[in-house]
């Protein structure tokens, strides 16, 4: 059997959003992979998969520690001797990709969004692209999750040897089954991501100053990623907000929300809103690339301008307006369009072809 290396920075992540693509890699092959937690360990030991930890800081900018996770990678190679290396998000692509690329081992990159590193400027900015361009470009595919940043790495000037489009992740529309809408006229907007500036988490928060009810609830799901525990915390005993904390299983929330919003000012594609879709919850997302490809405006939901409150609050209002079963249809329509266009069996079969090309030479 020919051995496969997944490195990703989140167990949770590779398991929840690309474990049909790890599954169909063991039926032929022996995978290993590469992680920082335990979070979904058992789940992907019982796919077949080997585990390595590899601690990795991903948010932080130490060279110190990314040399480390460097020599981690290429001691990892050099063990397993790989004839393929499949690698998710920043630090993996650059470090695992420019480890694989010097000892000649093909590999498979993604490009799961660019978050805030693009909007910086100076030598910064010119050190991020040199490190993309030195990590890609021996790939044998790179795949983006939406032309925007498909075309801001052309225009930089990083490359690869094949680039490929796929909606994301993808979504499992089985395990993401449609939902009946919520009966009733109480309504909850459900914020699904990281609490973090940028993913809107303050806007998500005036908007709830500003329109909570004792009909309409703003609740949060996800783990706080800044400093914003005390503001939560006090909004929350004020009655404004309601804290659902970090969950690895999401359905049965998606399924009890009245809509689901996502105000990120950056994503690759976001799962939160395919998922939603899937369940048949309309949603409320910023009109950013990785967003605005998941909804129709007006027929699965609306779109607002990252960063402006005032636009979201008045996107929440347009659908406060709607009666129970248009907001259901809404819901429905979003569920028809995942249908056409982002089941993950898609996803999964582009990947399956790429890995195919290496594997079988």
């Amino acid at each position: 059997m020919k051995k496969v290396l997944v490195l990703t920075n989140s167990s949770g992540g590779l398991y929840d959003f690309r474990g049909e693509f790890v599954e169909a890699l063991t039926k032929e092959n022996e995978v290993w992979v590469s992680m920082p937690d335990d979070v979904k360990e058992k789940e992907l030991v019982d796919l077949g998969c080997r585990i390595i930890k590899t601690p990795i800081n991903r948010r932080g900018i130490n060279p110190l520690e990314d040399l480390k996770l460097y020599r981690a990678y290429a001691k990892i190679m050099k063990d397993i001797r790989p004839g393929l290396v499949v690698t998710y998000t920043i630090k993996c692509n650059i470090y695992g990709g420019f480890a694989a690329g010097m000892k000649k081992i093909p590999y498979i990159a993604t490009i799961t969004g660019l978050g805030g590193a693009f909007d910086r400027t100076g030598p910064l900015l010119r050190l991020i692209v040199g490190m993309y361009r030195a990590g890609l470009k021996k790939a044998a595919c790179v795949f983006f999750q939406n032309e925007e940043n498909k075309d801001i790495f052309r225009n930089m000037g990083i490359t690869a040897k094949k680039t490929r489009m796929v909606m994301g992740s993808g979504v499992s529309l089985d395990k993401h089954e449609y939902e009946p809408y919520p009966a009733g006229e109480d309504v909850h907007f459900l914020f699904v991501g990281r609490v973090m500036k940028e993913r809107g988490i303050l806007e998500f928060i005036e908007a709830a100053r500003r329109l909570h009810s004792d009909k309409v609830f703003f609740d949060i799901m996800g783990y706080c990623d800044e400093d914003y525990q005390e503001l939560l915390d006090d909004l929350e005993k004020e009655g404004v907000i309601r804290q659902i904390g970090f969950h690895t299983q999401v359905h049965e929330y998606l399924a009890a929300a009245s809509a689901i919003v996502v105000a990120s000012f950056h994503e690759g594609m976001s799962n939160a809103l395919i998922e939603g879709a899937a369940t048949g919850r309309p949603v409320i997302a910023s009109r950013i690339s990785g967003c605005k490809e998941a909804f129709e405006e007006g027929v699965t939901g609306f779109g607002f301008t990252p960063g402006k409150p005032a636009e979201l609050i008045d996107a929440m209002e347009k659908f406060l307006s709607l009666s129970v079963r248009e907001r259901a249809e809404m819901g429905r329509c979003g569920r028809e369009k995942m249908e056409r266009e982002f089941d993950r069996k898609l996803v999964t079969a582009a990947y399956m072809e790429e890995a195919a090309a290496v594997l079988d030479r």
